[in-house]
């Protein structure tokens, strides 16, 4: 199907179908550009998260168990 056509559908349905499918295009749009902004940042930092032993030095403590006190 091409673009025009979808476009026509979507112009023959009802207002609330119209809205409910731009809220979920634009809820989609920023959520793949939320991933991608994450995707960056982790390729900046990854150099520096794998050579400096100061930024990993609590991941040492992701295996240890951890129990709640009470008071």
């Amino acid at each position: 199907m091409e673009t025009i056509s979808i476009l026509r559908e979507i112009q023959n349905l009802p207002f609330r179908k119209q809205i409910y499918i731009a809220e979920w295009i634009i809820k989609s749009i920023r959520q793949r550009e939320a991933k991608t902004q994450m995707e960056i940042a982790a390729d900046k930092l990854y150099n520096d998260y794998k050579n400096d032993n100061e930024l990993t030095v609590f991941t040492n403590l992701d295996f240890e168990h951890f129990y709640e006190t009470s008071k």
